[in-house]
């Protein structure tokens, strides 16, 4: 069974877009959660994310989305989020509200979470060269999918596979492209992948929305 992987889509319907027609025929997708802030087409992304989706785990953004003011220190994702609250459905809110932590597929044998797989660290940042520190957490599972850094990566780690496939909507790697992964779960092998996409038409509507112009500067740079 091949499932892609996508993570932090981040209301970037163009990226999102680009992602779905490059990924090669797969069984199904998973998706690591933040579908929404920053951007500006979350309720197009939920719709999508929903169509396509066979499991979707809740980002930090997801979760927040009815107190974007907790991110008053980050101007860009209060207003991301804000635009998310003022323009999702009461149906796309209450998905968003209903999405759980942590799930698995492939038979159990894979957790999909949005950062670390502990509760307790629910918000934690975990990067690719510290998911050996995620080794204890491998018990019953052949691998983890995790997202929340932005930073595409796979380690082997206990046996197992540790991977990030990137963020689809506002990678942070240097790379501007569109990061998602395919995972092959009769080998475990997983391919990491990376797609363009119109970056100026995500500008355009930054701006029509009133969406900081550093929303969209960043893409360009993958930052």
């Amino acid at each position: 069974m091949k499932v892609g992987l996508i993570s932090d889509v981040h209301a970037n319907l163009p990226a999102l877009d680009a992602v779905l027609d490059d990924m090669p025929a797969v069984d199904r997708i998973v998706c690591a959660g933040d579908v929404i802030g920053y951007n500006p087409w979350p309720a197009e992304c939920v719709e999508r994310v929903r169509e396509v989706a066979a499991k979707t785990v809740r980002g930090n953004h997801d979760r927040t989305v009815e107190t974007p003011e907790r991110y008053r220190a980050n101007r860009m994702a209060e207003a991301g989020l804000e635009h998310a609250k003022a323009t999702l459905s009461a149906d796309q809110l209450a998905w968003l509200g209903g999405l759980p932590r942590a799930e698995t597929f492939a038979g159990g044998r894979y957790l999909l979470v949005h950062s670390h797989p502990a509760a307790e660290r629910e918000d934690a940042y975990v990067y690719p060269e510290e998911f050996p520190t995620l080794d204890r957490h491998m018990d019953g599972y052949d691998g983890i999918v995790l997202g929340h850094t932005h930073v595409q990566g796979k380690r082997s780690v206990g046996g197992g596979v540790v991977v990030n496939p990137g963020s689809v909507g506002q990678p942070r790697d240097g790379d501007p492209e569109a990061g998602y992964a395919v995972l092959d779960a009769a080998t475990d092998e997983v391919a990491l992948e990376r797609v363009a996409y119109d970056v100026d038409r995500v500008r355009e509507a930054v701006a029509e929305a009133g969406l900081p112009e550093r929303t969209a500067d960043r893409l360009y740079q993958g930052k």
